[in-house]
């Protein structure tokens, strides 16, 4: 690592503040910032850790949403968002113990890694992600792998969550990273069905339309029958090549919706 500066706020105003600084970075869980700033792919000339605010901890239940502060571990979501149990379980999943112990919800989607759990959470869930500037509808917010609707400076603050009629998450686990070789969302509100997909697109994650507008007609996995995502536009390395993450786009979609329904 390079030698860096490092302040832990105690609110979002001070936090905000900090980031001001030339080549300020803001720091979650630290689960990818610390690894890449190992690997020499960062040198930011001051972290601003945002543990301390206890402003954006915690979880809570109000009016039909599951709202959570972006400085909450995924433990913490896990043990908490019992009112959308399909939220809970999802990050009752993600890594290992320790990566939930540190991991948080504001960390991950404001990374926006391609095959990150939260992402398809938030975008199948038609989640409103809330910031110290403003809020984002999550169709807005993911903007492309690695890259988001935040600006400069801009902290996530919060996630606010509407609990669906039904809801599940299905992820076919990439067994040493733990990630998402492909995970996808389903979430069913009086509003329609909504599939979103992890791990799979060079693009990130994205909405699955086709298996959205045939799960409005019918919500159960029959409906899904002959339908298929271009293979052209998946993710394709040594773990799976593109056809296959196509696959299991449909295999994990109908599960998700058989285990929601």
């Amino acid at each position: 690592m390079y030698e860096f500066e490092f302040e832990q706020p105690s609110s979002v105003a001070d936090a905000v503040a900090a980031l001001k600084a030339e080549d300020a970075l803001a720091l979650g869980g630290g689960q990818t910032l610390l690894a890449t700033m190992k690997q020499r792919l960062a040198a930011p000339s001051k972290l601003v850790s945002l543990s301390g605010i206890g402003e954006m901890k915690g979880v809570s239940n109000d009016g039909g949403a599951v709202s959570i502060g972006g400085a909450t571990t995924h433990a913490a979501v896990a043990a908490g968002a019992g009112a959308y149990p399909a939220l809970a379980d999802m990050a009752g999943h993600i890594g290992d113990p320790a990566v939930r112990n540190r991991g948080t919800i504001g960390g991950s989607l404001a990374n926006n890694d391609p095959s990150a759990d939260y992402p398809a959470a938030a975008l199948a869930s038609g989640a409103t992600i809330v910031t110290n500037a403003r809020e984002i509808a999550a169709d807005d917010f993911f903007q492309g792998m690695f890259t988001t609707a935040l600006d400069e400076g801009e902290i996530i603050t919060g996630v606010r969550f509407p609990v669906p009629e039904a809801a599940n998450y299905q992820k076919f686990l990439q067994p040493a990273s733990r990630f998402a070789l492909v995970g996808v969302f389903v979430a069913k509100t009086g509003d329609g069905v909504r599939v979103a997909v992890t791990g799979a697109s060079e693009e990130g994650v994205f909405r699955w339309s086709e298996a959205e507008a045939a799960l409005n007609g019918t919500f159960s996995a029959g409906a899904l029958e002959g339908l298929s995502v271009d293979a052209d536009s998946m993710i394709g390395d040594m773990h799976g090549s593109k056809a296959y993450r196509a696959h299991l786009v449909g295999v994990l979609t109908k599960r998700a919706v058989a285990a929601a329904g």
